[in-house]
């Protein structure tokens, strides 16, 4: 994960990638025992727009309240998964963020990694305890999701549908490589805006819009500003 200053009028330049960039700024690497944290710390800087009346306001050190909120934590994983600024593309390396077993979207062949679906199944053993939980039992049970997160999976469900019904699918294709199929890229390269295909368009307009009612993330966020 790309990490910027930790202002508001840097959130643009945070990212997901399986490849470490080369921008002058650290880069967070995540790993089986922090998966959670790292989605906490992605979601939270893209869950409110920078505007001329905070794009110069500091993220600071959290309270305590987020180790308890599982929902919480759960959304912001949904939000990782599914956010545009998550660039991870198979044509780097490994997928291991593909949030889908084979059967839900109708694929045609195995993954290369089913990693995702196993840790939100609860069946991935960390490598070491994490230090931000109490225990390592709690990282090994399913991951319980709110009403408005099953909303996101499943809009994403069927967009990863529609894109596996393609003739020349990528079967290990992550959503910046599903956007890139149906959008294609401008002569300098940059990915388009739109795409033409309808179908993809309303599938996509679907997801996000599911995205913004995540619950817990913005209310949070505001909250804080509010008590502070």
């Amino acid at each position: 994960m790309g990490n910027p200053a930790p202002d508001f009028q840097h959130n643009s330049q945070i990212y997901l990638s399986i490849k470490k960039g080369i921008e002058h700024f650290n880069f967070w690497s995540f790993s089986r025992a922090n998966i959670i944290q790292g989605s906490i710390y992605f979601a939270i800087r893209l869950s409110m727009d920078a505007k001329w009346l905070n794009d110069r306001d500091q993220f600071l050190y959290p309270n305590d309240g987020w180790e308890t909120d599982t929902e919480f934590q759960n959304n912001c994983l949904a939000i990782a998964l599914f956010h545009g600024q998550n660039r991870i593309t198979s044509i780097d390396s490994t997928n291991h963020w593909i949030p889908f077993a084979e059967q839900e979207v109708n694929a045609k062949e195995k993954f290369e990694s089913n990693f995702m679906t196993q840790f939100i199944k609860g069946k991935v053993k960390q490598e070491t305890a994490s230090t931000f939980f109490a225990s390592q039992e709690e990282r090994t049970t399913p991951l319980v999701f709110s009403a408005e997160a099953h909303e996101v999976f499943n809009a994403g469900r069927e967009l990863w549908k529609y894109y596996h019904k393609q003739p020349d699918c990528n079967v290990n294709a992550s959503l910046y490589d599903i956007r890139e199929h149906f959008k294609g890229r401008n002569e300098s390269g940059k990915m388009n805006n739109k795409s033409d295909n309808e179908t993809y368009m309303s599938l996509i307009s679907n997801l996000r819009s599911k995205l913004k009612l995540l619950p817990s993330v913005p209310i949070l966020v505001r909250q804080k500003i509010q008590e502070n």
